[in-house]
């Protein structure tokens, strides 16, 4: 249960709080002076302290400062008669949760030291949340051996860390525009990281619905609306809101959308009130906008504050040195959640996984990494565990080659596809062989031949 300080020099009260606490089931300490208390506070583990403005020693305001120095997050309830109201106010301002004033009802005591912990419940769980969210999007846990893939992430960290500018990431689906977007808010070096980030997929809202979805309506805005609602910038207050597919937003809410960029302010539909709300906004599509301005679906004066800064993000084809590295971190994932004991690939199947042209980048990737290591029977995932897409990719590769070469002589072929063969096995003569079904003389012979 948790632990409460009581500080009060009337004896009487005292006992009698320490006692109705007790009874409820709080393990309690009593202090009659401020010196006492400080004392206690020093050497216990508090979770909350009640405490009396009025002290024989030190007032109880000095002691609400000191602790508040060493201990912000600790809760202190003020006790005070009701000629130190104004105290009170001012021990709130001072980080004081809150207040009751004597003579009180003890079940009133209780129900607001109740709520006080119920409310630091929540907090720690949301510092929690908070944490993890940090660790999980740290520009450390973005794994590349890809030089432009480092290059973005040098911009992310500047962006973090200098300007709280619109930026707009440009990729194609599935190269991980949402985790770049979570990295630049958890990573912000101001307060903005410990407020909400907030996700909105623009493409799965319809015209009629977006503008309120995003700037929220009043009771009675339109048919439906039977009670006000907030919009999610209201939500995303402090924090940050993720506009993806941003290209898909209709034209109405784009010029809500450029106001509120340009004046920080905007109103519920059906509403006449001016909203402000501090929030960074990140946007990203899969298009090219400049050709969406063109052919007039997106306006131009919104792409240009939207694209204050820019960040485009390679597709998997292009980072093949990092799908290695990307294999094994989804492989560890699911072999945990999945309670297998995958540990890897075997050749023959990175190899593929790599020679494959990944349309739905690194979202595909782990999709299929997810669905091998479930088929899995081995350590390593082999060929067959993969979809028929991939397992089928290197001999479509070879079929298409039989194709480009067909008018080469049977012997330029055979040589070729004997090298093609060494080369799957890393040059270990033995093994290619082997593969071939023929000595490692002849393979030497086929080799050394020209034909040209």
């Amino acid at each position: 249960m948790p632990t409460i300080l009581v500080v009060d020099d009337e004896k009487l009260l005292l006992e009698s709080i320490v006692k109705s606490l007790s009874e409820t089931g709080y393990s309690t300490y009593a202090a009659a002076s401020g010196k006492a208390a400080m004392n206690i506070y020093e050497n216990n583990n508090l979770d909350l302290i009640l405490l009396d403005v009025k002290l024989p020693d030190i007032d109880g305001i000095s002691i609400l400062k000191r602790i508040r120095g060493k201990s912000p997050e600790l809760p202190i309830i003020i006790m005070t008669a009701y000629s130190g109201i104004r105290g009170a106010v001012e021990a709130i301002k001072l980080g004081a949760y809150d207040y009751v004033a004597k003579p009180f009802d003890v079940e009133e005591l209780l129900h607001v030291i109740k709520r006080c912990l119920d409310s630091q419940i929540a907090f720690a769980e949301i510092k929690k949340i908070w944490s993890v969210k940090k660790e999980r999007y740290g520009f450390e846990r973005i794994l590349t051996n890809n030089s432009e893939m480092m290059n973005v992430i040098e911009l992310c960290k500047r962006l973090a860390n200098k300007t709280h500018s619109t930026v707009l990431i440009l990729g194609e689906s599935g190269t991980g525009k949402e985790v770049i977007a979570n990295a630049i808010h958890y990573n912000d070096s101001g307060d903005r990281s410990k407020g909400p980030f907030v996700a909105v997929n623009c493409a799965a809202l319809s015209g009629g619905v977006m503008e309120s979805e995003l700037f929220g309506h009043e009771k009675g805005a339109f048919t439906g609306a039977t009670r006000q609602k907030k919009g999610l910038f209201e939500v995303a207050d402090k924090g940050t809101i993720f506009l993806d597919e941003i290209s898909e937003i209709d034209l109405k809410t784009q010029v809500k959308l450029l106001r509120f960029i340009e004046e920080r302010t905007f109103q519920h539909v059906g509403g006449t009130r001016d909203i402000m709300v501090d929030v960074r906004i990140i946007t990203a599509t899969n298009r090219e906008l400049i050709k969406e301005v063109k052919k007039r679906r997106f306006r131009e004066d919104l792409y240009y504050r939207l694209n204050v800064i820019s960040i485009l993000l390679p597709p998997l084809r292009e980072r093949k040195e990092d799908i290695d590295v990307l294999v094994k971190h989804f492989i560890n994932i699911y072999s945990q959640l999945l309670n297998k004991e995958v540990i890897g690939c075997n050749d023959e199947a990175l190899k593929l996984l790599i020679n494959y042209n990944w349309p739905g980048n690194i979202r595909e990737l782990r999709n299929i990494i997810e669905r091998a290591v479930l088929l899995s029977e081995d350590e390593r995932i082999k060929p067959s565990d993969l979809p028929y897409e991939i397992s089928n990719n290197l001999e479509k590769t070879m079929m298409d080659s039989v194709k480009i070469y067909h008018q080469i002589a049977l012997d330029k072929l055979i040589k070729l596809y004997t090298k093609n063969t060494l080369t799957k096995y890393h040059g270990n003569m033995t093994h290619a062989a082997k593969a071939l079904n023929i000595t490692r003389q002849r393979l030497k012979r086929i080799l050394s031949c020209s034909y040209e």
